[in-house]
């Protein structure tokens, strides 16, 4: 009797989590080898604004730059009939949200809330989740929760908290999005029903309401969690993995930059898994929505910098550790590693500093004249034998006509030493996310043959 008891509660939590899954996931028919391509917004961000934080279906990613916004963009509609969006493609989070007017949603209002960018109210396929609905149970929900079981429309409230304090709450929602995809041979447009979204009234923080934040309506997360963006499209992909090329924002126009969500075009199109250099991706239960990888060793110029290696670590009680984030602009390490990446940066930079920089900025140099001034070379030796070797204009950014700094910043190890890799860092390179082999892969071929 033990034992049939144990097999049936098993078999509740499976069809639990299953059903879970099911109500997350937009419905999208589609074979495994299928994908979505998404074209990438690029919005560069003025110096001082910098910090935080088979068959194909194509859309591109954009820049940032005319909003003065360190971020990359993906364009989509929402609703019925479709209303445009721009939302921060963001690794570093899950939650899909849209600034909203909560009129009609959840009660009664007046007047259109200021900021609002997606009008629930005049969608005709807008469904919030029920507040006892198994889907509800995906989002972190105010305390004390809000629910009544007896009425029929009574929402689920969410309340999403970032690493830095910014919030966005309001209304966990389904909703048909439409997608602006390219393809080789044509535009098309992807119409997905029931993608799992926050409909948020109420937004504040840095993250979510600041420069870095101006231009865009939302958040796309595509983080390791169920409700993120690529999780919800990649498991009616039949695949857990994308990936995305950020181009060079400081290009004029700047090129296009894409989002894939599956398994890729292919080798015509995408670099082939030979060329792409794999570190495993590392789990943190306490974190589990970030994409971690180890750090094994630094190199500045080929030499070997002393740093001890669990400086780059989890520590047992999750803190620590390193992440790749699209959503944070520039590159964070952790200040025992910092001081010495300085300090042999400043040992060979060669150059004068520079009479007047941003603040924030530890090392800044004039290369008024200079056609090719010569920087010092960074490279991240990763688990696994992987080298991320950048280009010097990767972390040696233009802040000024003449002025290059040193777009690393120190992160305290007392308050958790996160280091993140960010976007500017991760620029020219195609980046692969393949959560069915907990692999994250890079290279720097791809990138143009994916635009």
């Amino acid at each position: 009797m033990a034992t049939r008891s144990l097999l049936l509660s098993l078999l509740l939590s499976f069809l639990l989590l299953l059903l879970l899954l099911l109500l997350a996931s937009p419905c999208l028919s589609a074979s495994r080898g299928s994908f979505l391509k998404l074209p990438l917004l690029h919005r560069p961000s003025p110096p001082r604004s910098l910090f935080r934080r088979g068959r194909s279906a194509e859309s591109p990613v954009t820049s940032g730059a005319p909003f003065g916004a360190g971020q990359y963009f993906v364009a989509l509609h929402l609703g019925t009939p479709p209303q445009p969006l721009l939302l921060v493609a963001d690794t570093g989070s899950d939650l899909v949200w849209a600034r909203c007017s909560a009129c009609g949603v959840g009660g009664g209002c007046s007047r259109r809330a200021p900021g609002s960018a997606f009008l629930a109210r005049r969608s005709s396929s807008f469904r919030p989740h029920h507040c006892y609905s198994a889907s509800c149970r995906l989002v972190p929900r105010p305390s004390p929760a809000r629910c009544n079981r007896t009425r029929l429309h009574s929402a689920c409230r969410y309340e999403y908290t970032y690493s830095d304090g910014s919030l966005s709450s309001g209304f966990f929602s389904r909703e048909t999005v439409t997608l602006n995809t390219t393809s080789a041979e044509a535009k098309t447009a992807a119409r997905l029903e029931g993608l799992a979204f926050g409909c948020g009234f109420r937004a504040s923080g840095p993250s979510v309401t600041g420069l870095s934040f101006n231009g865009s309506q939302g958040v796309m997360g595509l983080g390791r969690g169920p409700i993120s963006f690529s999780s919800q499209l990649g498991r009616r992909f039949g695949s857990n993995k994308f990936s995305y090329c950020l181009m060079d924002y400081t290009l004029s126009p700047p090129p296009t930059s894409y989002l894939i969500i599956g398994d890729g075009p292919g080798e015509d199109n995408a670099a082939p898994s030979s060329t792409l250099a794999f570190t495993p991706l590392l789990a943190n239960p306490l974190a589990p929505t970030f994409y971690y990888v180890g750090i094994k060793r630094v190199h500045v110029d080929g030499e070997r910098l002393p740093i001890d290696p669990s400086v780059w670590s989890l520590d047992e009680l999750g803190n620590g550790g390193t992440i790749v984030d699209s959503g944070t602009t520039l590159t964070f390490l952790a200040e025992p590693g910092y001081r010495l990446i300085l300090a042999a940066m400043m040992r060979r930079v060669g150059l004068p500093a520079a009479g007047s920089a941003p603040p924030g900025f530890d090392l800044c140099v004039n290369v008024t004249g200079v056609r090719r001034p010569r920087l010092p070379r960074l490279s991240l030796v990763m688990e696994g034998g992987a080298v991320l070797a950048p280009p010097v204009r990767n972390y040696f950014i233009e802040v000024a006509e003449g002025v290059r700094c040193l777009a690393v910043r120190p992160v305290e190890t007392e308050r958790g030493g996160l280091s993140v890799i960010g976007n500017v860092m991760q620029q020219g390179y195609l980046w692969e996310f393949d959560g069915d082999r907990s692999r994250l892969g890079f290279s720097r071929r791809g990138c143009a043959a994916a635009s």
